[in-house]
Protein backbone atom coordinates (compact mmCIF):
# COMPACT_ATOMS: atom_id res chain seq x y z
CA UNK A 1 0.00 0.00 0.00
CA UNK A 2 1.33 3.44 -0.86
CA UNK A 3 2.21 5.97 1.84
CA UNK A 4 -0.83 8.10 1.11
CA UNK A 5 -3.06 5.03 0.91
CA UNK A 6 -1.86 3.88 4.29
CA UNK A 7 -2.28 7.38 5.67
CA UNK A 8 -5.82 7.47 4.31
CA UNK A 9 -6.75 4.06 5.71
CA UNK A 10 -5.34 4.90 9.13
CA UNK A 11 -6.77 8.44 9.29
CA UNK A 12 -9.99 9.42 10.97
CA UNK A 13 -12.85 11.48 9.55
CA UNK A 14 -11.04 14.78 10.19
CA UNK A 15 -7.95 13.68 8.30
CA UNK A 16 -10.00 12.44 5.39
CA UNK A 17 -12.15 15.57 5.46
CA UNK A 18 -9.06 17.78 5.18
CA UNK A 19 -7.75 15.67 2.28
CA UNK A 20 -11.09 15.89 0.45
CA UNK A 21 -11.27 19.64 1.08
CA UNK A 22 -7.82 20.13 -0.44
CA UNK A 23 -8.84 17.98 -3.41
CA UNK A 24 -11.96 20.06 -4.00
CA UNK A 25 -9.97 23.28 -3.68
CA UNK A 26 -7.43 22.02 -6.19
CA UNK A 27 -10.11 21.02 -8.69
CA UNK A 28 -11.90 24.35 -8.27
CA UNK A 29 -8.67 26.31 -8.66
CA UNK A 30 -7.61 24.50 -11.84
CA UNK A 31 -11.06 24.79 -13.43
CA UNK A 32 -11.02 28.51 -12.70
CA UNK A 33 -7.43 28.90 -13.92
CA UNK A 34 -8.15 27.22 -17.25
CA UNK A 35 -11.42 29.07 -17.81
CA UNK A 36 -10.15 32.48 -16.74
CA UNK A 37 -6.92 32.14 -18.71
CA UNK A 38 -8.94 31.41 -21.84
CA UNK A 39 -11.37 34.23 -21.10
CA UNK A 40 -8.77 36.94 -20.49
CA UNK A 41 -6.67 35.93 -23.48
CA UNK A 42 -9.71 36.15 -25.74
CA UNK A 43 -10.79 39.43 -24.15
CA UNK A 44 -7.44 41.11 -24.73
CA UNK A 45 -7.51 40.07 -28.37
CA UNK A 46 -11.10 41.27 -28.78
CA UNK A 47 -10.36 44.67 -27.24
CA UNK A 48 -7.45 45.26 -29.57
CA UNK A 49 -9.38 44.25 -32.67
CA UNK A 50 -12.70 45.84 -31.73
CA UNK A 51 -11.31 49.25 -30.80
CA UNK A 52 -9.30 49.45 -34.01
CA UNK A 53 -12.34 48.41 -36.05
CA UNK A 54 -14.55 51.00 -34.37
CA UNK A 55 -12.28 53.94 -35.06
CA UNK A 56 -11.83 52.89 -38.69
CA UNK A 57 -15.61 52.96 -39.26
CA UNK A 58 -17.26 55.81 -41.15
CA UNK A 59 -20.11 56.36 -38.66
CA UNK A 60 -20.94 55.48 -35.07
CA UNK A 61 -23.64 53.06 -36.20
CA UNK A 62 -21.19 51.33 -38.51
CA UNK A 63 -18.67 51.20 -35.70
CA UNK A 64 -21.23 49.69 -33.36
CA UNK A 65 -21.98 46.91 -35.83
CA UNK A 66 -18.29 46.14 -36.05
CA UNK A 67 -17.98 46.08 -32.27
CA UNK A 68 -20.95 43.72 -31.98
CA UNK A 69 -19.22 41.25 -34.27
CA UNK A 70 -15.79 41.39 -32.61
CA UNK A 71 -16.57 41.98 -28.93
CA UNK A 72 -17.39 38.38 -27.96
CA UNK A 73 -17.22 38.97 -24.20
CA UNK A 74 -19.15 42.26 -24.37
CA UNK A 75 -16.53 44.35 -22.61
CA UNK A 76 -16.22 47.16 -25.19
CA UNK A 77 -19.80 47.48 -26.40
CA UNK A 78 -21.22 48.55 -22.99
CA UNK A 79 -18.92 51.58 -23.06
CA UNK A 80 -20.22 52.66 -26.44
CA UNK A 81 -23.80 52.14 -25.31
CA UNK A 82 -23.16 54.25 -22.22
CA UNK A 83 -21.58 57.04 -24.27
CA UNK A 84 -24.40 57.19 -26.82
CA UNK A 85 -27.29 56.64 -24.39
CA UNK A 86 -29.87 59.43 -24.25
CA UNK A 87 -31.55 59.52 -20.83
CA UNK A 88 -35.19 60.62 -20.52
CA UNK A 89 -35.71 64.26 -19.68
CA UNK A 90 -36.85 65.58 -16.36
CA UNK A 91 -34.62 63.32 -14.27
CA UNK A 92 -31.67 63.95 -11.99
CA UNK A 93 -29.45 62.25 -14.53
CA UNK A 94 -30.13 64.98 -17.08
CA UNK A 95 -29.82 67.78 -14.55
CA UNK A 96 -26.04 68.05 -14.75
CA UNK A 97 -23.71 69.06 -17.55
CA UNK A 98 -23.14 66.68 -20.42
CA UNK A 99 -19.56 66.13 -19.28
CA UNK A 100 -20.74 64.94 -15.87
CA UNK A 101 -23.41 62.70 -17.38
CA UNK A 102 -20.92 61.03 -19.69
CA UNK A 103 -18.37 60.55 -16.93
CA UNK A 104 -20.95 58.91 -14.66
CA UNK A 105 -22.37 56.58 -17.31
CA UNK A 106 -18.96 55.54 -18.60
CA UNK A 107 -17.68 54.99 -15.08
CA UNK A 108 -20.62 52.74 -14.22
CA UNK A 109 -20.27 50.79 -17.46
CA UNK A 110 -16.53 50.34 -16.89
CA UNK A 111 -17.10 49.10 -13.34
CA UNK A 112 -19.59 46.54 -14.64
CA UNK A 113 -17.12 45.27 -17.23
CA UNK A 114 -14.33 45.04 -14.67
CA UNK A 115 -16.53 43.02 -12.32
CA UNK A 116 -16.94 40.51 -15.13
CA UNK A 117 -13.20 40.38 -15.81
CA UNK A 118 -12.30 40.11 -12.11
CA UNK A 119 -14.69 37.24 -11.45
CA UNK A 120 -12.90 34.41 -9.65
CA UNK A 121 -10.00 36.49 -8.38
CA UNK A 122 -11.29 36.36 -4.80
CA UNK A 123 -11.61 32.59 -5.00
CA UNK A 124 -8.04 32.19 -6.25
CA UNK A 125 -6.74 34.50 -3.53
CA UNK A 126 -8.70 32.62 -0.88
CA UNK A 127 -7.43 29.23 -2.03
CA UNK A 128 -3.87 30.49 -2.27
CA UNK A 129 -3.92 31.97 1.22
CA UNK A 130 -5.78 29.20 3.08
CA UNK A 131 -4.65 25.94 1.45
CA UNK A 132 -1.21 25.86 3.17
CA UNK A 133 -2.80 26.28 6.58
CA UNK A 134 -5.42 23.64 5.86
CA UNK A 135 -2.65 21.26 4.83
CA UNK A 136 -0.68 22.16 7.94
CA UNK A 137 -3.72 21.45 10.10
CA UNK A 138 -4.05 18.06 8.42
CA UNK A 139 -0.40 17.36 9.16
CA UNK A 140 -0.66 18.34 12.82
CA UNK A 141 -3.81 16.30 13.26
CA UNK A 142 -2.29 13.34 11.44
CA UNK A 143 0.83 13.43 13.60
CA UNK A 144 -1.29 13.64 16.74
CA UNK A 145 -3.44 10.74 15.57
CA UNK A 146 -0.37 8.67 14.67
CA UNK A 147 1.40 9.34 17.98
CA UNK A 148 -1.77 8.52 19.89
CA UNK A 149 -2.02 5.17 18.11
CA UNK A 150 1.65 4.42 18.83
CA UNK A 151 1.26 5.29 22.52
CA UNK A 152 -1.69 2.94 22.77
CA UNK A 153 0.44 0.17 21.27
CA UNK A 154 2.89 0.63 24.16
CA UNK A 155 6.14 0.67 22.18
CA UNK A 156 7.68 3.79 20.66
CA UNK A 157 10.63 3.47 18.30
CA UNK A 158 12.05 5.59 15.51
CA UNK A 159 10.67 3.21 12.93
CA UNK A 160 7.18 3.42 14.39
CA UNK A 161 7.27 7.23 14.57
CA UNK A 162 9.00 8.12 11.30
CA UNK A 163 6.52 6.31 9.07
CA UNK A 164 3.27 7.89 10.32
CA UNK A 165 4.88 11.33 10.73
CA UNK A 166 6.29 11.22 7.20
CA UNK A 167 2.90 10.21 5.85
CA UNK A 168 1.24 13.05 7.76
CA UNK A 169 3.65 15.57 6.22
CA UNK A 170 2.11 14.73 2.86
CA UNK A 171 -0.79 16.95 3.87
CA UNK A 172 1.50 19.98 4.12
CA UNK A 173 2.91 19.22 0.67
CA UNK A 174 -0.64 18.83 -0.66
CA UNK A 175 -1.61 22.22 0.76
CA UNK A 176 1.35 23.87 -0.94
CA UNK A 177 0.59 22.06 -4.21
CA UNK A 178 -2.91 23.52 -4.12
CA UNK A 179 -1.85 27.03 -3.07
CA UNK A 180 1.09 27.70 -5.40
CA UNK A 181 -0.79 27.46 -8.74
CA UNK A 182 -3.63 29.57 -7.32
CA UNK A 183 -1.27 32.32 -6.16
CA UNK A 184 0.65 32.37 -9.44
CA UNK A 185 -2.57 32.47 -11.45
CA UNK A 186 -3.94 35.27 -9.27
CA UNK A 187 -0.88 37.41 -9.95
CA UNK A 188 -0.85 36.69 -13.69
CA UNK A 189 -4.58 37.30 -14.08
CA UNK A 190 -4.34 40.48 -12.04
CA UNK A 191 -1.78 41.83 -14.48
CA UNK A 192 -3.92 40.80 -17.46
CA UNK A 193 -7.03 42.44 -15.98
CA UNK A 194 -5.04 45.61 -15.32
CA UNK A 195 -3.93 45.65 -18.97
CA UNK A 196 -7.52 45.27 -20.15
CA UNK A 197 -8.63 47.97 -17.74
CA UNK A 198 -6.06 50.41 -19.12
CA UNK A 199 -7.22 49.76 -22.69
CA UNK A 200 -10.88 50.15 -21.75
CA UNK A 201 -10.25 53.35 -19.80
CA UNK A 202 -8.49 54.81 -22.82
CA UNK A 203 -11.38 53.86 -25.08
CA UNK A 204 -13.89 55.33 -22.63
CA UNK A 205 -11.93 58.59 -22.52
CA UNK A 206 -11.84 58.76 -26.32
CA UNK A 207 -15.57 58.07 -26.53
CA UNK A 208 -16.27 60.86 -24.05
CA UNK A 209 -14.24 63.32 -26.10
CA UNK A 210 -15.93 62.21 -29.30
CA UNK A 211 -19.41 62.77 -27.88
CA UNK A 212 -18.47 66.16 -26.43
CA UNK A 213 -16.93 67.25 -29.73
CA UNK A 214 -20.02 66.19 -31.67
CA UNK A 215 -22.29 68.00 -29.19
CA UNK A 216 -20.44 71.25 -29.71
CA UNK A 217 -19.90 73.98 -27.11
CA UNK A 218 -22.37 73.87 -24.22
Amino acid sequence: MSGFGQFWSQGDFITRGVALLLLLMSIGAWVLILWKGWLLRRTRLDIERAVAAFWSAATVNDGRERLAGLDRERVVLPLLDAATFTPPGGTLETGGHLESQLTRRLRDALHGVLRHLQFGQVMLASIGSTAPFIGLFGTVWGIYHALLSISVAGTITIDRVSGPVGEALVMTAAGLAVAIPAVLAYNVFGKMVAGCEAELEGFAHDLREMVLDSAGPS
